[in-house]
């Protein structure tokens, strides 16, 4: 009697479990949720996806407003004050404006070896076949002045290697006549040679650059141009 009453006791503990497991498949009729299912995202319109570039416009200057400009720009590039000049180029300043003595931005930047303002010079359009007030491209001062880093920039800017300023030199004439010779010079005259600078050209005196380099006792300089 008592096994029956046991088994009776667990029939009905079994029906109850089957009722309540029934009732919650039927509350869920889609079953259960998979863990692996990806997250909903929502839809993003094109229209916001999608940011719309800013554009601005500056304003035309009057003549009188651009050389002002022009001339606050040169002088920024003499005091060698990159912040400025690159403001000033933002703002319109013009590269290529000279001043009274024919100086421009870029000119002067190459001549005294600020390259950081060069750079910058160049990247705003800077004319690199233009002259200073002796008749010279920027790359023929900074030559002369053992200026390396501004050599090999001018160079790959494309500054022509063998023009003649007015007092009759090049680029390569005013690197031996007008200095020491020493390790800089060579290292300029090196590149002036490799970039096709030719030492045949003569000076108003009617001397090549490797007759200058003797004359002067820069051996070095002219065992360089020998062997080219």
């Amino acid at each position: 009697m008592a096994k029956l009453v046991a088994t009776g006791g667990v029939a009905t503990c079994l029906a109850v479990c089957l009722a309540v497991c029934l009732a919650a498949c039927q509350a869920s009729p889609g079953g259960p949720e998979r863990l692996d299912s990806p997250p909903s995202t929502a839809r993003v319109s094109p229209a916001t996806a999608t940011a719309t570039p800013a554009t601005s416009t500056r304003r035309p200057m009057s003549a009188e407003a651009q050389a002002q400009l022009d001339q606050e720009l040169i002088l920024a590039a003499k005091a060698n004050n990159v912040s400025l000049v690159g403001d000033l180029i933002d703002r319109g300043g013009n590269v290529n404006a000279k001043d009274a003595i024919q100086d421009s931005a870029f000119l002067y930047a190459g001549a005294e070896g600020f390259n950081e303002v060069l750079q910058l010079t160049l990247a705003a359009g800077a004319d690199v076949r233009s002259t200073n007030r002796f008749g010279g491209t920027a790359l023929i001062p900074a030559s002369e002045h053992g200026h390396v880093d501004t050599v090999r920039i001018l160079i790959a800017a494309g500054v022509p290697v063998n023009h003649v300023n007015n007092p009759g030199w090049t680029a390569l004439q005013e690197a031996i006549l007008l200095n020491d010779g020493g390790p800089r010079q060579q290292d300029v005259v090196r590149q002036l040679l490799d970039a096709g600078a030719d030492p045949g050209i003569r000076d108003p005196q009617g001397r090549t650059a490797l007759e200058n380099a003797e004359r002067l006792g820069f051996s070095a300089i002219a065992g360089l141009i020998r062997g080219r």
